[in-house]
């Protein structure tokens, strides 16, 4: 089913002009340096270069774009000026990053927090996902559950974020471990899993794991005595064993269990919701304000936590300023995109009036943000700063038309006849998956997306013939497609499927998950104009223009794929724009964490970013052989990244393999897939083991061998490219 995390949203009024990156970024003045923060939390021990750092500040954007939607339109981060020049101005803003497979906001998320892809994270499939239960038959569940959470209590009890590095399915090792293991708080503000995400009070509910049954908050939530969501989920401190933690002393801290934690993790607590977190971090006060200094409700006027959806940049940069002021030294927080209008219940267009209005309330309060920060001595100078967005999308839409007041307008009705829809139409074409099949199809339930992940009843082998006849006919399928014209203005019938794989390919995308049941049968990586889902459209005809939603992601397209990271702070290197670098979601954790001096109890799957390093934060082992450490580095990312050359090449096999009738071609391009899949992953194991020993280890590159490794990089790539290439 189709999930959105958020709900609501407010928009402001005001236009923003475009900016052209060529001729600099105006708007923004450079946040002045401070000697040190006077906020910074007793006990926290962070081991940067020199000490320098005392905070970190990581942001998560949801569908936020660096790149254009449009050509006459500016981009979200261009709209956003004291955001981008901070970044371009201050720090590295790599504009060649990617997300991962499936590209949806948990598993994008998921993947920059612990630096690892979805086969070792859990979330393979997100925001939902479909698993067989034990009669072999498909059923759905939320992506969104606190990290210790399982899939199903009763249909399957195995962790939802689940990693089996040990050889089992256990729970993913947690992200704030490293940080409260040196002494520092962290706060989550609305990032996803790490603060509770439901107020379900079923036995595998939020509520019922982390407060028990039948305890106050469990009963404000399952009889409704309070406004649970508001009081408990979105908003949560980890915190260290310290007399300066938030949690000492405070009646209202639980236990922060991590059972599965390497090492063990005993004796630590944590704040789960606005309702404790609030008074903790303001001095008693039930309302932290936003960056307006208005404080954070709900829509119901309750002081809170203000729902996914309403985690404007306001809101989520008040709750990061006040914990940071407050003594909270780590925090990560989420802010929800600009461009899906639900107030309206609707898409927002590039360059319509209320999407504009949004981005500029977005910079207006990093604006704020900035300078509030700065007050308290917090910049910089002491502060590593990370932003991100989770994925990109791709717009189902036409061409604005020029409105009076210099914006663009679309038109949000409802279009049922393809062939007709007006120019300026808005909204994906919502299809029902199944009505296009001829019949006879085996049993299938689908994550409702625009790259439907298949889940065929009885949980048959990929070979079965009826899984075989489902792929080669999904593959197959043809629709008119409103958005492609031909010079005459006329819409053009497109395939709808851009790809297919199976589970040989879904192992070279990271996309087999440690939990068996949870591995689609097939998944068709879709239109990007076509969104999937197995009942009846209601916008009037199967297939026809559902003018809610317009922004769709999920697939391999680049404007999918393709997204942003910047870094600012102590160790980074003031780097401007970099759009050659290539680089991946996974990339992050292992950068800050060797910035800070700190290390998981886990390898990542992410590489040091050394290219955003000065020198002297540059751990030495990774300056020795630098150039070599360069292009292993880039040689690692090209065969193992879920949008790398090897993972797209292999694809492009699939895809033939996936929809041919010829079993016997079928049977030899997956046994190609499946051994070349094999010795990348051997490579890329020894790739990554030898990054990480010299950045966390410092142990130096054997340089003979890491050529050797890069020679055998290229060879792996060279035979993906033949195999795509037929």
């Amino acid at each position: 089913m189709k999930q959105p995390r958020m709900l609501t949203r407010l928009f402001g009024a005001a236009m923003v002009p475009a900016i052209t990156l060529g001729l600099g970024v105006v708007g923004t003045s450079i946040v002045p340096a401070a000697a040190s923060s006077t906020v910074a939390q007793t006990g926290c021990q962070l081991n940067s270069a020199n000490g320098a750092i005392q905070h970190v500040i990581n942001v998560v954007f949801d569908n936020t774009h660096f790149n254009r939607d449009a050509p006459n339109v500016a981009s979200d981060l261009e709209q956003m000026p004291h955001l981008l020049n901070f970044l371009s101005a201050n720090g590295t803003l790599f504009a060649n990053d990617h997300t991962i497979l499936i590209s949806h906001t948990a598993g994008g998320i998921l993947s920059s927090l612990t630096g690892l892809y979805p086969d070792r994270q859990g979330q393979t499939v997100s925001n939902s996902y479909d698993y067989f239960k034990p009669d072999h038959n498909p059923t759905f569940t939320s992506s969104f559950k606190y990290w210790t959470d399982v899939v199903d209590a009763t249909n399957d009890p195995l962790p939802n974020m689940v990693n089996g590095d040990s050889g089992l399915p256990k729970t993913t090792p947690a992200p704030w471990v490293p940080y409260t293991r040196a002494g520092c708080d962290f706060g989550g503000v609305g990032t996803a899993n790490i603060e509770l995400e439901n107020t379900s009070t079923s036995p595998s509910g939020d509520m019922t794991r982390v407060f028990g049954p039948g305890s106050p908050e469990w009963n404000e939530a399952r009889f409704g005595t309070g406004p649970a969501q508001t009081d408990f989920v979105g908003i949560a401190i980890h915190c260290a064993s310290s007399d300066s933690s938030k949690c000492a002393g405070n009646a209202h801290a639980k236990p922060d269990t991590l059972l599965d934690e390497p090492g063990g993790y005993l004796g630590y607590q944590a704040l789960y919701g606005a309702k404790y977190v609030d008074p903790a971090i303001t001095g008693g006060n039930a309302c932290v304000n936003d960056t307006a200094g208005q404080p954070v409700r709900d829509p119901a006027g309750n002081c809170g936590f203000p729902g996914f959806d309403a985690m404007l940049a306001k809101n989520s940069l008040g709750y990061v300023a006040q914990m940071q002021e407050s003594g909270v030294p780590i925090t990560y927080a989420y802010i929800s995109d600009a461009h899906d209008n639900h107030n309206l219940a609707r898409a927002s267009g590039p360059g319509e009036a209320d999407y504009v209005a949004q981005l500029k309330a977005y910079d207006d309060a990093f604006a704020a943000f900035f300078a509030r920060l700065a007050a308290d001595g917090i910049d910089q100078s002491n502060t590593l700063f990370v932003f991100t967005a989770d994925e990109g999308d791709h717009f189902a839409g036409g061409i604005g038309t020029p409105q009076a007041d210099g914006s663009l307008g679309y038109t949000h009705a409802a279009c049922t006849n393809l062939s007709a829809c007006p120019a300026d139409q808005i909204g994906e074409v919502l299809t029902n998956l199944k009505g296009l099949l001829p019949a006879g199809e085996p049993a299938f339930d689908i994550h409702f997306d625009s790259s439907p992940t298949v889940y065929v009843n009885g949980q048959p082998g990929r070979t079965d013939a009826s899984v075989r006849m489902l792929e080669r006919d999904m593959g197959n399928l043809t629709s008119v497609d409103p958005y492609v014209r031909d010079s005459a203005g006329q819409a053009q019938t497109v395939s709808l499927a851009a790809a297919l794989a199976d589970p040989v390919e879904e192992r070279a995308l990271h996309m087999i998950n440690a939990d068996p049941n949870r591995t689609p049968t097939f998944t068709m990586f879709g239109n990007p104009d076509f969104f999937f889902q197995t009942f009846a459209p209601n916008c009037g005809a199967n297939p026809c223009v559902n003018p809610k939603f317009a922004w769709n992601h999920g697939d391999i397209q680049a404007e999918i794929g393709t997204t942003w990271s910047g870094l600012v702070g102590p160790g980074i290197k003031q780097g401007g724009i970099d759009a050659q670098t290539w680089t991946d979601h996974t990339n992050l954790r292992p950068t800050i964490l060797t910035l800070l001096g700190l290390k998981d109890d886990y390898s990542p799957d992410g590489r040091v970013l050394i290219e955003a390093l000065t020198t002297d934060a540059t751990p030495l082992s990774l300056i020795q052989h630098r150039e070599t450490v360069r292009r292993l580095s880039a040689m690692y990312e090209q065969v193992n990244a879920s949008f790398g050359p090897f993972s797209m090449d292999t694809l492009t096999a699939s895809t033939r393999a996936l929809k041919s009738s010829d079993e016997s071609v079928y049977g030899s391009i997956e046994g190609s897939i499946d051994s070349l899949t094999s010795q990348r992953d051997s490579l890329a194991g020894q790739m990554k083991a030898a990054l990480n020993a010299a950045a966390f280890d410092g142990q130096p590159l054997d340089e003979q061998q890491a050529k050797d490794m890069i020679a055998q990089g290229q060879a792996l790539l060279d035979q993906a490219a033949a195999l795509a290439a037929g």
